[in-house]
């Protein structure tokens, strides 16, 4: 019986032997071929001297056989821009890869494009070859290169992020449109500096960083209609587009007086905070000006400030996991022909739109004060998805106001006089097409027309786009253009 059982085993072990060496039998017919998930493996723009995201190469053997790819090459070699990764392994070349009756291989591909000195966005392509059968079948890699400013952080202290100064005390620093700025950690605008970010320049941040303005610094971003600035994350694939949470924030501490911190024209959009303006040290009352600008689709706040004087006009504040609008602190605040809209769906929203308060607590001695706080929004419009979007919390004792002039709001509150002055709620606003962040007002919008002209003088005759306002005009940053005009 023992001897039946040993034969028994060895019979197992033969046959188990012969499958495997089936298994392991390649057909060299030159008539079959591979298949692939793309016939181009396409990146986009890619700043110099940093690796692009990976992207994902299926290489499909649809044949009943086996088959030996002889070899997988770039034709370029070890001087291409590409580099890939199969079976866990990095090169350029690769012999003896085998793939089995109706299986699949992964081949992972990155590029770096060295810098030149071309200002503009350049081609760079390669291909990847396969040897199969003596047959030989392409892969083609493309990517555009793009030279970029970068501005690396280098300094960290206690309690503060890792930032690096780009305008230093009595310095003026000018960033022009030439090549894009990529910043890693936070760029810093001393006390007593100043940045001026001219008309079509672009800053991408890469995760966790942002743009600080130091007690005393000053920004000025001056964009215009036809060449905005431009600011978001340092992810340029189709994926990141319109991904929230890319990168930080803009950050301005107190400007000093004679010298406040101006916005005209510029698209602040995927980050945490858009802006967060806050007094800090000092009890400086230089004011924030944000004229012409889109501030959309960010995990956090759209516009978070702290004991601020904030002017705003021509502006989009949208798409935000939480306030769009946080005014704390007190401070004085004017709002004209703006959109602030709010149907996040990235996750579940639970506080409004719009929120503002006046108690204050001071950074030097921990204790809350009670300020002052004045609001006044004219001719815009305020919605969302909850059914509140308005909350205030006021301290008593301290001089307090807020009105709403001719405005489309949301809200359950009553619109009572003189707080809310020829104010409309619950209106659904129509927009050409929110989830694709296009505000303007489409033709069954409440919006139109509901606006008084007297707030809608000098520059606000015209609306973000540069049209020309009608009399009365519409509430928001766009005024209604009917299809066809």
């Amino acid at each position: 019986m023992r001897k039946y059982h040993i034969l028994f085993i060895i019979s197992i072990l033969m046959s188990i032997v012969v499958s495997c060496k089936k298994d392991r039998d390649f057909n060299t017919d030159a008539s079959l071929k591979l298949a692939f998930s793309n016939d181009t493996v396409a990146f986009d723009t890619v700043f110099t001297s940093i690796g692009s995201s990976i992207r994902q190469l299926m290489i499909y053997n649809n044949s009943k056989d086996n088959l030996n790819i002889s070899s997988v090459r770039l034709r370029n070699g070890s001087s291409s821009y590409f580099s890939i990764n199969i079976d866990g392994q990095a090169g350029y070349l690769f012999n003896d890869k085998d793939i089995y009756a109706n299986d699949s291989l992964f081949a992972f591909i990155k590029v770096t494009v060295d810098p030149n000195n071309d200002n503009m966005p350049f081609f760079v392509e390669d291909e990847l070859i396969f040897i199969t059968n003596d047959n030989e079948q392409t892969v083609h890699l493309t990517a555009y290169g793009q030279n970029a400013n970068y501005i690396i952080a280098d300094t960290k202290l206690n309690g503060y992020p890792k930032f690096k100064i780009v305008a230093d005390s009595l310095e003026e620093t000018r960033w022009t449109a030439e090549k894009p700025y990529v910043v890693y950690g936070h760029a810093l605008i001393n006390s007593y500096g100043t940045l001026v970010i001219e008309a079509g320049t672009r800053v991408y941040f890469h995760d966790g960083s942002g743009l600080w303005a130091f007690s005393e610094g000053q920004l000025i971003v001056e964009g215009t209609l036809e060449n905005p600035v431009s600011f978001q994350g340092d992810r340029l694939e189709y994926f990141y587009k319109d991904k929230p949470g890319q990168w930080d924030r803009i950050w301005l501490m107190e400007a000093r007086e004679g010298y406040g911190h101006f916005i005209n024209h510029a698209i602040i959009r995927n980050g945490f905070i858009g802006i967060q303006a806050e007094r800090f040290f000092k009890d400086n009352s230089a004011p924030l000006t944000i004229l012409n600008t889109v501030i959309e689709n960010h995990t956090g706040m759209g516009i978070y400030t702290r004991h601020y004087q904030l002017q705003a006009s021509n502006f989009v504040v949208a798409n935000c996991g939480s306030y769009a609008l946080a005014l704390t602190g007190g401070g004085a605040y004017s709002f004209i022909h703006g959109t602030v809209v709010n149907f996040w769906n990235h996750s579940t929203r639970t506080v409004p739109s719009l929120y503002f308060n006046n108690l204050y607590q001071n950074p030097n001695d921990g204790q809350y004060y009670a300020n002052p706080f004045h609001f006044e929004m004219d001719n815009s419009i305020m919605y969302g998805n909850l059914n509140e979007e308005l909350e205030s919390y006021f301290y008593n004792g301290t001089d307090t106001s807020y009105i709403f002039n001719n405005c489309l709001l949301k809200t359950r509150r009553s619109l009572q006089e003189p707080v809310f002055h020829n104010s409309i709620k619950n209106k659904v606003p129509k927009f050409v097409n929110y989830d694709a962040f296009d505000y303007h007002l489409d033709t069954l919008c409440s919006a139109i027309g509901i606006g008084d002209p007297l707030y809608s003088s000098g520059i606000l005759q015209y609306d973000l786009d540069g049209v020309r306002r009608n009399n009365p005009p519409d509430a928001g940053a766009y005024q209604f253009v009917p299809t066809g005009e």
